[in-house]
């Protein structure tokens, strides 16, 4: 009597199983908390925090991590304390002639050419004109003022400072350093 009881309980339960499913139709969850997450408000009102919002401004004055500040600003004193002032932290050894080529070809070829002469792709179609190059006597650029403009960017160019980090940034300052010194030669 006992298996007759456990045979009927299992096959009702395969039953009921199999009874669900439809080809036709999706199938049911189980557990839908799995599948389908409980939305959650980063801006919401929570009794949590004082003032009810969840999402906290940082304290005053906190730095994120890996973030250098630069100390020079983005007006024309700032470009000029920095052509100056600002001195590469790279040597000899830092210097990666490879990486940087690719970073600029990735970043500047494009306007400045690949050679540094202002002749780019954008400069030969006409979509930008007056890129000068960079052994131009009226520039006068060094360390400094190359990453300043990269920094914050000058005139049409726009800021760089998102796309390369701090390493980066001095990589290509060396490369178009080698550049401007190719093409005075």
């Amino acid at each position: 009597m006992k298996h007759l009881i456990k045979i009927f309980v299992f096959v009702l339960v395969v039953s009921s199983i199999v009874s669900c499913k439809k080809d036709s139709r999706p199938n049911y969850q189980f557990m839908p908390n799995m599948y389908e997450p409980v939305p959650y408000e980063a801006y919401g009102e929570s009794t949590a925090f004082a003032n009810g919002v969840e999402a906290q401004l940082p304290a005053e004055g906190t730095v994120p991590r890996g973030f250098t500040p630069f100390e020079y600003e983005n007006s024309t004193a700032g470009y000029e304390d920095a052509k100056a002032n600002l001195l590469s932290p790279l040597n000899a050894d830092q210097y990666d002639e490879a990486k940087a080529k690719e970073l600029y070809e990735i970043y500047c070829g494009i306007c400045h050419g690949n050679k540094g002469n202002g002749q780019g792709n954008l400069v030969k179609r006409e979509k930008i004109l007056g890129i000068p190059s960079y052994d131009d006597a009226g520039r006068a650029i060094n360390a400094g003022s190359i990453y300043h403009t990269i920094y914050y960017g000058k005139n049409a160019m726009g800021s760089y400072a998102n796309q390369l980090n701090e390493q980066e940034r001095w990589q290509v300052v060396a490369y178009v350093l080698q550049l401007k010194a190719d093409l005075e030669k």
